[in-house]
């Protein structure tokens, strides 16, 4: 009713509403989807590949750390545990090729989805290590369900080899290969 009356009046309303568009277009201008699907990837990809990084001491070698981490430290909290790791150099190998492999996909956008994929299933894993640490592992898991579902976006090979293989539309509208 109030809006109404200011409506008639000539109050400020309508001005307050061309500056509200003015912000939501400011707004949606630096949150292109391209650009926000782009700092999903990296945001995911760089705690899972300092994690990696740490536990190599060269190509396809552990550390020591990192195979002691999974015999001694880590336990999964499963009903009825804690639980040590079973086959824990074996835990550790494919945790660290994980969190150097699914990584670099994400960034460079190949095969995001399944990265992403692969990054929400240690997610779970690293949630049931360490169930204090799920305000960042929700994060992780959230980032992860986002690019599982709107994907890598223009800035990726996924992209690019995605234009690259689809038919385009013909002059007869028949469908041709590049």
């Amino acid at each position: 009713m109030i809006t109404d009356q200011r409506m008639q009046a000539g109050g400020s309303l309508p001005s307050l509403g061309v500056l509200i568009d003015k912000a939501n277009h400011l707004v949606q201008t630096i949150a292109l989807p391209s650009v926000v699907q782009l700092v999903l990837r990296v945001a995911l990809a760089v705690p899972f590949w300092r994690s990696g990084m740490l536990k190599w001491a060269g190509f396809l070698r552990l550390n020591d750390t990192a195979v002691t981490l999974f015999s001694d430290e880590f336990m999964l909290h499963l009903p009825g545990g804690p639980y040590h790791y079973p086959a824990p150099a074996v835990m550790a190998f494919l945790s660290g090729c994980g969190e150097i492999m699914f990584p670099i996909l994400l960034v460079l956008g190949f095969g995001t989805r399944f990265a992403a994929l692969g990054l929400l299933f240690m997610t779970v894993i690293v949630e049931l290590t360490v169930p204090d640490g799920w305000p960042i592992h929700i994060t992780w898991a959230a980032m992860a369900l986002g690019i599982m579902a709107y994907g890598p976006g223009r800035v990726s090979l996924d992209h690019l080899i995605g234009r690259r293989l689809s038919p385009e539309p013909a002059a007869d509208g028949h469908r041709v290969r590049r």
